[in-house]
């Protein structure tokens, strides 16, 4: 059985296709956790009018399947707002933030 760092890790393979880096380093992954026969997770954008939403969650659903073998359940949720203070250093730094 896969455990929560598996799924992190997995989820860095989905890139946000417009700042091309991962969605775990950009702070979007709130939760991701296996409940009972599937993985569940909440992710954010960095805005609400993201264009990419519907392709990231697509991506999310798609990684997490392969990677555990269940189905899975991605919720966008919006609280907490998103910030540039949830991003890895390795992002602020690569997106020019001072860290």
């Amino acid at each position: 059985m896969v455990n929560r760092n598996d799924l992190l890790d997995a989820l860095k393979a989905v890139e946000d296709p417009e700042l091309m880096i991962n969605i775990v380093d950009l702070g979007l992954v709130y939760r991701v956790e296996r409940v009972d026969d599937r993985v569940e997770v909440d992710f954010t954008l960095t805005t609400s009018g993201c264009p990419a939403g519907d392709d990231i969650r697509r991506r999310i659903v798609e990684t997490l399947r392969e990677a555990a073998g269940v189905p899975v359940v991605a919720t966008l949720v919006w609280s907490p707002p998103w910030g540039p203070a949830r991003m890895s250093d390795e992002a602020k730094i690569a997106l020019g933030y001072p860290i």
